[in-house]
């Protein structure tokens, strides 16, 4: 019966989530070849290889991916930023890395991927254990780690080398291991070899990014020497302003160029190591673990990867508190040059103030004068009329009398004046 409830959009790719990536099912005698392209356009690459080998090719490539062909089977992956092809081949074989997996695909197909191929390995599993002479064949002479896993079920060996075809070798010993372990087994080893590749590219990115910080962190300490030291002035402090700008874009620039690879790094450590731990590794006598391996060599990068990207924010809040110092600083000093320029402006209007009393002085006497005048000439017409008026006395009678009018009326004026200013 068919649900009859409303789902979530996204409940079904939620759920087909947790059967994504199925592990395959192998049984020894057996060679895998492994490939991780570090690329966003690999898909086509997939389409082509089906033509080439006979499948049919999907209309639209899926996340997974599994097919056979003649003389093996592939399986293809999609990730967030790469593509994983896995090629198995089932069969005896005497010698475990003179023919691989990898040999069954076309060799101007594998000239053409797309972006790079950042890991590569070559596992062969066997019931038949290698002696250490031939051991040492296989690996070329180099130092052999190994540990016996899945609960004693397999033992499993490397020497964490790239060989002459740019590959690194895994040899499993299945000592009753059953399909589905042995699948889960070299599922995990291939990650382990994926996500350990892929975790140290961010490496060469830190040690690029050190030298950098190696140059920046001189400067933010003159800087820092100058902004402890006495004033120099504006001038100084705008360069030491710009300075400070130019020093922060570049850590900033620094920060966002790196910020995306060393994040990823410790994502992919930390699957490293979990992967580790679900092999139950358990010691060969005389031989070191493939944790005891990748901790010796591989934990350091992931420090020294993780310790660049510390450097970077610490320098960016360095910077970020030193801007903040000087801003300050510059503020200060501009507060200083308002107190001074308000001061200034004080003493303009006193003088103004001082000004403006001499020049109501002034007029008061040039307005009581022109008066005086008008009442001269005033007299004086009147006398030619036939009144008996000494028009020198009326003046000197009025005097008191225009000056204090004139006066008040310029005080009254004053005030109105001021009145509408505070309004």
């Amino acid at each position: 019966m068919p649900a009859v409830f409303i789902e979530h959009p996204a409940r079904r790719r939620v759920s087909d989530e947790m059967h994504a990536r199925p592990f395959a099912l192998l049984q020894a005698p057996v060679r895998l070849s492994h490939l991780a392209i570090l690329s966003d356009k690999a898909d086509p690459a997939l389409l082509s290889l089906c033509d080439r080998l006979g499948i049919a090719a999907p209309e639209s490539v899926p996340p997974q991916f599994a097919a056979e062909f003649k003389g093996g089977w592939l399986r293809w992956e999609r990730h967030a930023e790469f593509s994983s092809l896995t090629v198995g081949r089932s069969g005896a074989f005497d010698e475990p890395f003179a023919e691989t997996a990898l040999a069954l695909l076309p060799v101007d197909w594998l000239e053409t991927l797309p972006g790079g191929v950042v890991a590569a390995a070559h596992i062969a599993m066997d019931a038949t254990l290698r002696s250490a002479e031939d051991m040492a064949v296989m690996f070329a002479g180099h130092p052999v780690v190994g540990s016996t896993m899945v609960g004693g079920r397999a033992e499993a060996f490397t020497d964490l080398h790239l060989h002459d075809d740019g590959c690194g070798r895994i040899l499993i010993y299945d000592q009753g291991l059953t399909a589905g372990q042995a699948g889960r087994l070299t599922q995990r080893l291939l990650e382990i070899e994926t996500y350990r590749a892929l975790a140290l590219l961010a490496l060469p990115q830190a040690r690029e990014a050190s030298a950098d910080l190696a140059k920046a962190a001189p400067q933010l300490k003159t800087i820092m020497a100058a902004l402890a030291g006495p004033e120099e002035g504006p001038g100084a402090d705008r360069e030491l302003l710009g300075w400070l700008t130019m020093l922060a874009a570049q850590v900033e620039h620094l920060g966002a160029a790196n910020s995306y690879r060393f994040s990823a790094a410790r994502a992919y450590a930390a699957l490293v190591w979990k992967r580790l731990d679900e092999l139950r590794e358990v010691r060969i006598a005389g031989m070191q673990t493939f944790s005891e391996a990748l901790g010796r060599r591989f934990t350091p990068a992931i420090d020294t990867i993780d310790h660049c990207s510390n450097r970077i924010e610490a320098l960016a809040q360095h910077i970020s508190r030193a801007g903040d110092l000087l801003r300050t600083r510059v503020d200060i000093a501009l507060e200083e040059k308002n107190r001074d320029l308000l001061k200034s402006m004080d003493r303009r209007a006193a003088l103004q103030l001082r000004l403006q009393e001499t020049v109501e002085g002034l007029s008061v006497v040039a307005i009581s004068y022109y008066l005086l005048g008008l009442i001269g000439y005033i007299a004086k017409g009147l006398k030619a009329a036939g009144l008996h008026i000494d028009s020198d006395l009326s003046a000197m009678a009025a005097l008191p009398i225009v000056v204090g009018a004139v006066i008040i009326g310029v005080r009254r004026l004053r005030r109105a004046i001021g009145g509408d200013e505070k309004h």
